[in-house]
């Protein structure tokens, strides 16, 4: 893999760590990997952005000032979904007001599976609204959706509620990132796009740390969407362990 494709694929990943260990110390840590990455590589082939829990977005945010990169927070009760909307609410909204670039929200599997589907789109709608200016990245958590059909469905409900991104898992359940669903995710961006003019991103992530594993997303994202979606705006990867891989081969 030439130089020029590890620091593009460097360039779309989410730095992220989502532990229940996590510390300021670690935190700190992984802000300062993404800033040295940046300035090895003179401005190119370093994360798009640092995605943590709530509690660290003003750290993150501090951290990263003036750097560029981006400042994103999983909110509304990551990652089952099962909490109460005004609960959900709540948090997203105090992770915005934190000053975030992006936030990550899952959806509420359960309610999905019993067919209630307009409320699963009621709650991303407010979602979508309490996270102000921040972006919304909706987190399908594809592994259990089971199928094709049910991952295109969720999909476009997270469309039509303005999301601005869709992203495949939290990667706390298996399987996480999968070829197939995101695929499917792309086919529904595509013909949104088709019909409104609309980008929507697309995320990948749980489970991507090879860089061969990440070709392959970018890949599909290329063929399905075209070159215009291989950009940090419109394509992200989240991982923690891929980083590490792809310095090695810069080395």
């Amino acid at each position: 893999m030439d130089k020029h494709t590890v620091k593009q694929l460097l360039s779309f990943v989410d730095l992220t760590t989502l532990s229940g260990d996590d510390t300021r110390a670690k935190v700190d840590a992984l802000c300062q990997k993404a800033l040295n990455l940046q300035k090895k590589n003179n401005g190119q082939g370093h994360p798009a952005a640092i995605c943590v829990y709530p509690p660290f977005a003003a750290q993150v945010k501090a951290k990263l000032a003036g750097s560029g990169i981006l400042t994103a927070c999983v909110a509304g009760a990551f990652p089952s979904g099962q909490s109460p909307l005004e609960t959900k609410v709540l948090e997203v909204q105090w992770t915005a007001e934190q000053g975030v670039d992006e936030i990550d929200a899952v959806i509420n599997r359960g309610m999905f599976l019993e067919g209630r589907y307009e409320e699963v789109k009621a709650e991303l709608v407010a979602i979508k609204k309490a996270c102000g200016k921040a972006h919304l990245k909706v987190i399908l958590e594809t592994g259990e959706l089971k199928t094709p059909g049910h991952i295109r469905l969720a999909a476009e409900l997270a469309i039509a509620a303005g999301a601005d991104f869709i992203k495949t898992s939290t990667g706390k359940s298996m399987p996480a990132a999968t070829l197939e669903a995101v695929r499917v995710m792309a086919e529904v961006v595509m013909t949104h796009f088709r019909k409104t003019g609309e980008k929507v991103g697309i995320k990948p992530a749980g489970g991507i740390s090879t860089p061969d594993d990440a070709l392959a997303y970018a890949s599909i994202v290329q063929e399905v969407l075209g070159m215009n979606w291989l950009t940090p705006d419109l394509f992200r990867i989240g991982a923690s362990r891929l980083v590490d891989n792809l310095e090695l081969l810069l080395a």
